[in-house]
């Protein structure tokens, strides 16, 4: 609470026997205290006390000034001396509860301030002081209550305003605080501080833009205060007011060098705003003031791995739980980063400590690791409570049973943390009608990732007469066979790796693109910052990410009518745009192996149905498996061959399948190997079987690309419905299902109907290069006519629109 001020009257004169020198030093001392003169009244207090040792009132005031002066060791042991002659002089006894509370007794305070009371009922700086001493005490509701009596006494009286509030503050009683805390300001209209609690009392109720008011007064009164620029800046931030965070911590560090917390917080801000090497030398200054900061470490390991710089980010959080053990956040964040890594083993064992700590932490991470591990413990219920989560991450969120409007949701509260101020934003470019548009293609994937495989040959077929086209890389150079085609296949070719989202932004700006498709959206390695500083006035959803990103900063998502019909539009940010066939791109160069191995050297039955499913584990659900199981126990001698994951996942899902009573020796697991080589082993499969919610995307494409035949269900969101859709440009819709019954008949029939799979297999093999699906330049064409069609929305000035793209090239006959 804060510390009021010392007031003392005279007590009764001294004795008609004292000499008359001693009460005219006492009076001339007294005169000069009431008129502040501190140094002066201590002299001739002390000239009294010289002449009479035991002159009461002389070691009483005495004893005040020492107080006011700071030494409050000396003024308890004047004021005690004086108090066996002034016992009934209510000053006496509040003076002395005031020297032992500054001495840290505050019982034996509280108890001085009572006898003053119970001597003057209506002291109201007595019961004002007693509340301070309860508020130390930790007895809030007590302390309220003598705060209350001594607005009541005292109502010009600030500090018992003050007082009052800090007691409701205390008692989480934020909304009540904010009356005294007025009336104090209209007592003292020029205090810094008070701004600044009621400020407090302000962010408290949520009346976020009120605070700011209030904390940029405390600033304007007190300029030099580093603490409340520091406190402007919290606000700031928790207002989403980026620039005004940044100025204010800049400005508190610039006051105060050492201010640690100040020099962290403004690395958050720094973080938030896409500048992460400015936010890591934040943090590390921070940590050069502070070594010991716990919070410091966690945040330097987050901006850490938000640069990829795993290891450096893994030992900051080691250090974090080193100096917090119970650090559930720091727990959390090792358990990413050790995944990332593919330290599976050593993540859930981080995940499960953090969780131990904090219950909250049983997050969407956790959920999608354990998915990935088939540890299916619990499944549904955690499914259904994390749908529900704040935290979920939106890709993760896609493979729950979501619905489009939780994805939106999921989709906004993500792009929202990349908003960035209006300032940030870039200028925009007037259209030029005429010449080629430039087109600039945006991902973390231009290497041995599914993206890459699917677009390299849309790079290579795009018309260069129509279109100038650039790649912009936000991922490592793995050094493979398609990142060097990519690299080749782009006009010009950016890493961007290296370059925070302004500078990176800034660079795409200046080289004046037309259309930029971010290819990632919010899967791993994408960066929403970049686009939210707009840096190319067309900016387009496209591939990567099956959902809508939930941001303003994206114009246009590329879709097909079945993928997400015209309906969907309500549960998407940017405005569809229809390609006529599928709206996923493919390629049709993607090479075979020359040698397809045997079944046997591929641990299938020579003469066994081979059901398969290539997807990541982490699409798999209890509910698909039991369909699968149910399929092995109709079908004799058929076996369930699945791409191979973590080996304490594949022990988990033999359990899974002998608990549904099917033996786990008929479970096959395919190691992972290079792109042709995996494609070719599709051949001794005679089924892929499709999961739901999350389709087979990339999958399916290789399965259809080898002639294998897929049975898919379709789902309600963008991500279940992607294999129903390269099913129909491929001309077999009869295998995309519309329900799990459905889907489990037409599997057992196409099982136990060798005659029937033969024909869908012969349909697929005649299919493949004549139907839209693998037909490249055709998509290529198909595609460019969008992006023709956004160019010139831009040009006629007309706002974004869903629009669909007419065939560019007649249908292959079937």
């Amino acid at each position: 609470m804060r510390d009021t001020s010392l007031g003392a009257k005279q007590g009764p004169g001294g004795s008609a026997r004292r000499a008359a020198g001693v009460a005219r030093t006492f009076r001339a001392g007294l005169a000069h205290h009431q008129q502040g003169r501190l140094a002066r009244a201590e002299t001739l207090y002390r000239r009294a006390l010289a002449k009479d040792p035991g002159h009461a009132d002389a070691l009483h005031l005495l004893g005040v000034v020492a107080y006011q002066c700071g030494r409050h060791g000396v003024a308890l042991a004047l004021i005690e001396r004086a108090l066996p002659a002034l016992g009934e002089l209510p000053d006496a006894h509040l003076n002395h509860g005031n020297a032992l509370l500054a001495a840290g007794r505050s019982d034996a305070a509280a108890a001085s301030f009572r006898r003053a009371i119970a001597l003057r009922p209506d002291y109201g700086m007595a019961h004002n002081n007693l509340a301070r001493a309860l508020f130390a005490l930790g007895d809030y509701p007590a302390a309220l209550e003598s705060a209350r009596r001594a607005t009541a006494l005292i109502p010009d009286f600030a500090g018992a305003q003050v007082n009052l509030a800090a007691a409701l503050f205390a008692l989480d009683r934020h909304a009540e605080a904010e009356a005294p805390l007025r009336r104090a300001l209209g007592l003292t209209p020029e205090h810094a501080g008070l701004y600044r609690d009621l400020a407090k009392a302000l962010e408290k109720q949520g009346k976020l833009d009120e605070a700011l008011d209030s904390c940029r007064r405390a600033v304007a009164l007190a300029a030099q205060d580093a603490v409340a620029h520091f406190d402007l800046g919290r606000l700031a931030r928790a207002a989403r007011r980026p620039d005004e965070a940044l100025a204010s911590y800049r400005e508190a560090v610039r006051l105060r060098p050492d201010f640690a917390e100040a020099h962290n917080n403004l690395g958050n801000v720094l973080k938030e705003m896409g500048e992460p090497e400015q936010a890591i030398a934040s943090y590390r200054q921070a940590l050069a003031l502070a070594p010991d900061d716990a919070a410091a470490h966690n945040n330097l390991g987050s901006a850490l791995y938000g640069r990829t710089r795993l290891d450096e980010a893994v030992a900051s959080f080691r250090r974090a739980i080193e100096l917090r053990p119970d650090f559930a956040a720091a727990h959390h964040n090792l358990a990413n980063t050790l995944d990332f890594q593919g330290r599976l083993d050593e993540a859930m064992a981080s995940f499960a400590r953090a969780i131990a700590l904090q219950p909250a932490y049983a997050s969407a991470d956790w959920f999608h690791a354990r998915k990935r591990l088939w540890d299916w413990a619990n499944y549904r219920d955690d499914e259904a409570r994390i749908r529900g989560r704040s935290d979920t991450h939106p890709f993760m969120s896609l493979a729950m049973s979501s619905t489009p409007a939780e994805q939106l949701d999921c989709g906004r509260r993500a792009a929202a943390k990349a908003a960035v101020p209006a300032s940030a934003a870039l200028p925009p470019r007037q259209p030029s009608p005429g010449g080629r548009i430039r087109i600039g293609y945006l991902s973390a994937d231009f290497n041995s990732h599914a993206v890459a495989f699917l677009i390299a040959g849309l790079i290579e077929h795009h018309d260069r007469s129509d279109f100038d086209v650039v790649g912009y890389s936000l991922g490592r150079n793995d050094g493979s066979e398609i990142r060097t085609r990519l690299v080749a296949a782009f006009d010009r070719f950016v890493d961007l790796t290296a370059d925070t989202d302004g500078d990176a932004a800034r660079g795409i700006h200046h080289d004046a693109v037309d259309i930029l498709i971010d290819l990632n959206a919010h899967t791993r390695g994408g960066r929403p910052g970049i686009l939210a500083r707009r840096p190319a006035p067309i900016q387009v959803n496209y591939l990567g990410y099956p959902g809508t990103m939930g941001a303003d900063f994206i114009d246009y998502i590329i879709v097909d009518r079945f993928v997400v019909p015209a309906d969907q539009q309500p549960f998407f940010s940017e405005r569809l745009v229809h390609l006529p066939d599928c709206y996923q791109s493919n390629d049709d160069k993607r090479a075979l192996a020359s040698y397809t191995p045997s079944r046997g050297e591929c641990g299938l039955p020579a003469d066994g149905f081979v059901f398969c499913c290539f997807n990541n584990a982490y699409k798999i659900t209890p509910d698909f498996f039991d369909i699968w199981m149910r399929l092995l126990h109709a079908v004799p001698g058929s076996v369930l061959w699945l791409l191979g994951a973590h080996p304490a996942g594949c022990v988990n899902l033999e359990d899974e399948a002998a608990a549904r009573g099917v033996a786990p020796d008929r479970l096959v697991f395919a190691p992972r190997m290079p792109l042709g080589e995996h494609l070719v082993r599709h051949r001794l499969a005679d089924l892929f079987l499709d999961t739901l919610p999350y389709n087979a995307h990339t999958t399916a494409s290789d399965a259809l690309w080898v002639g294998l035949p897929l049975v898919t269900c379709v789902g309600d969101t963008f991500a279940g419905r992607v294999a129903g859709s390269l099913l129909r440009a491929v001309g077999l819709p009869e295998l995309a299902t519309h329900s799990r019954e459905e889907y489990e008949a037409l599997a057992l029939r196409l099982a136990l109907d060798p005659p029937l799979l033969a024909g869908l297999r012969a349909r697929l093999a005649r299919n493949r290069l004549t139907c839209p699906l693998f037909d490249t330049a055709r998509f290529a064409r198909n595609l460019e006519a969008a992006y023709h069609r956004m160019q010139q929305c831009r040009i006629d000035g007309l706002t974004p629109a869903a629009f669909a793209v007419a065939e560019t090239m007649p249908p292959p006959r079937q």
